[in-house]
């Protein structure tokens, strides 16, 4: 293992692209192929202006730039990955496992993201940790990763916990976040792709859409959850609107 700076480029390629590609070819599907026949059903109507496409874009790379040091770091630093749960033969702890990690890693990540999401709310942290993001008050696809470096650090603090708590294959964070930003690409896609009726089944109650995230970019209160909306429901935060909301969405012809 080499702690280089070609291991950081290394990740940062396969995150950057990962983020380029998935979120550009959402943004060039609905903002410019399909823009006149769908725009009626987006959540705001309106569209951003380049200059919020842009600055969405150079605060995600930035966001990217701190996610590959941090695994850098951690992964092929020879003082550090030692303490680390990391493995490398599957075989180690079996199948069953392997494939039991994803969910735990998804419940650990959407309880993580609410309550740090939560935190970085509160007046004395946001305007310095949280506001960037929230300049996105209609986000496009590109605002994925699009934070302040200090929320970037707060956000990738996940891959500590992972690294640190449960035993992780090699492979578990790669396709994880493989997950995880196409999730984060449809919250801030700008319309919804769940069906009608949705947010009030018995399922889909739990679960985070395009809908709620938008809400919360808007009016910046409530609907803090990342994939579910679990956290939000127990500790009263899913705003009251929301059902309303969501069937408004689409009605729309």
């Amino acid at each position: 293992m080499n702690f280089s700076g070609d291991k950081f480029l290394e990740i940062l390629r396969i995150v950057g692209s990962r983020y380029f590609i998935l979120a550009g070819i959402a943004f060039f599907i609905c903002y410019f192929i399909l823009r006149n026949r769908i725009a009626a059903k987006k959540i705001q109507l309106r569209f951003p202006e380049s200059k919020d496409y842009l600055r969405e874009m150079l605060y995600s790379f930035s966001s990217m730039c701190i996610f590959a040091a941090i695994v850098t770091a951690v992964v092929f630093n020879p003082a550090i990955r030692p303490h680390t749960t990391i493995y490398k033969d599957i075989a180690e702890y079996g199948w069953a496992y392997y494939l039991l990690a994803f969910p735990i890693m998804f419940l650990l990540h959407d309880t993580y993201f609410y309550w740090a999401h939560r935190l970085m709310h509160h007046p004395v942290l946001f305007k310095w940790v949280h506001l960037v993001h929230h300049k996105s008050t209609n986000p496009s696809p590109w605002a994925a990763y699009a934070f302040h470096p200090l929320e970037a650090i707060v956000e990738n603090g996940i891959i500590i916990l992972f690294y640190f708590s449960i035993p992780m294959h090699v492979t578990h964070v790669p396709i994880f976040f493989l997950f995880s930003i196409i999730y984060n690409i449809y919250g801030h896609l700008g319309w919804e792709l769940y069906p009608k009726g949705f947010s009030t089944t018995r399922i889909g109650r739990w679960v985070n859409t395009a809908v709620a995230h938008n809400q919360h970019h808007k009016y910046f209160t409530g609907n803090y959850g990342l994939y579910l909306l679990f956290w939000d429901r127990v500790m009263g935060t899913l705003r009251t609107d929301y059902d309303k909301a969501f069937a408004e969405v689409k009605s729309k012809s």
